[in-house]
C-alpha cells in the first residue's frame, strides 16, 4: 500500500516525539549521578539522615493518616515524605539542595508514589506551610528557634514532630526515644500547635480570664481559681471548684461543655477584640 509523503512525515514526528517522551520518563526513572555523603554541607545544617525507625516512630506519634499534608523541612533523600506518603498521606520535601531534590524524586518514583509525594528546592525561612497538618524536622535547635514563631501560627491541631532537637522553652507535648535498631539520632518529640487563649472571656459563669505559655494555661473563672488546664489544639479542658469544663476554641469563641454534681450542661464563651 502506498502511503502519501505528507502522511509519512506525520508517523515520522509522531515517533519520534514518542521517543523523545519515552527518553524523558526513562531518565527522570534513573538515579541521577549524585551520591550523598553524610555530615555534607547545606544551607542551614549538614545532612544526616533520620534513621528509618525514628522517621516511622515520628509519623506513628503525629498520628499520619491519607487525610494529612505532610512537610518535611530539610528533606534529604526523600526518606520521610516517601514513607508518609506510603501510609497514604500526601506529603512535600523542601530541601534547599538541587541535587537532593533531583535524588528525592527518582527515590519516590522508584517507590511507587511520585503521585503523593513532591519536593520543593526551596529556602525553608520563605516557605508557606498554611496547608500543612503535619510538619517533620531534623534540624538545630537554633534553626527551630527562628522557625518557632511561624509554627505558632499555624493551625491550631498542627503537628510538628522533631528529631532530637527541641524548641527552647516550648516543652514537647510527649517525647519519645528508640532504642531498637536505632543508635544515634534516637529521639522524636512532639508539638501540638496550641489555639490562642490568653485574655478575658465572658461566659455566663462570670469572667474567664486565662495566661498562657505555649500550651500551659492558667487563670481564673470569677473569683476562682482555674486548675488543672490543658490546651491540646483547639480543645481545652480545666476546673474550677467543683466544675469541670471542657470545649473547642475557634478563634474569639469557646464552646462545650460544663459538668457539675454529675449532670452535664453546654457552656461558651466570648472573648473580647
Amino acid at each position: 500500500m502506498s502511503v502519501p509523503r505528507s502522511v509519512r512525515r506525520s508517523l515520522c514526528v509522531a515517533l519520534c516525539l514518542s521517543f523523545l517522551a519515552a527518553g524523558g520518563a526513562f531518565a527522570q526513572a534513573q538515579a541521577p549521578d549524585f551520591t550523598p555523603q553524610v555530615g555534607q554541607e547545606g544551607k542551614d545544617v549538614v545532612w544526616v539522615p533520620t534513621p528509618q525507625v525514628l522517621v516511622d516512630q515520628m509519623l506513628d506519634m503525629a498520628q499520619v493518616t491519607p487525610q494529612d499534608f505532610v512537610m518535611d523541612l530539610g528533606s534529604g533523600d526523600g526518606r520521610t515524605v516517601i514513607t508518609a506518603a506510603k501510609r497514604g498521606a500526601t506529603a512535600m520535601g523542601i530541601e534547599y539542595n538541587p541535587d537532593m531534590v533531583a535524588l528525592s524524586k527518582v527515590n519516590a518514583a522508584k517507590a511507587g508514589v511520585a503521585d503523593k509525594a513532591t519536593f520543593l528546592q526551596a529556602d525553608l525561612f520563605q516557605t508557606d506551610y498554611s496547608k500543612a497538618t503535619v510538619i517533620t524536622m531534623f534540624l538545630l535547635t537554633s534553626i527551630n528557634m527562628k522557625l518557632r514563631p511561624v509554627l505558632l501560627d499555624l493551625r491550631p491541631g498542627t503537628r510538628i514532630v522533631s528529631n532530637s532537637f527541641g524548641m527552647g522553652t516550648w516543652d514537647p507535648d510527649e517525647s519519645r526515644t528508640v532504642s531498637k535498631e536505632c543508635t544515634s539520632w534516637c529521639t522524636a518529640m512532639l508539638w501540638i500547635i496550641p489555639a490562642k487563649v490568653e485574655g478575658t472571656w465572658r461566659s455566663a459563669a462570670g469572667d474567664l480570664t486565662l495566661k498562657q505559655e505555649f500550651q500551659k494555661v492558667s487563670g481564673t473563672l470569677g473569683s476562682t481559681q482555674v486548675t488543672d488546664a490543658a490546651l491540646r489544639g483547639d480543645q481545652i479542658t480545666f476546673r474550677a471548684g467543683e466544675a469541670e469544663y471542657q470545649g473547642r476554641v475557634n478563634g474569639n469563641a469557646i464552646e462545650g461543655t460544663v459538668k457539675t454534681k454529675g449532670s452535664s450542661t453546654k457552656w461558651s464563651a466570648t472573648r473580647g477584640k
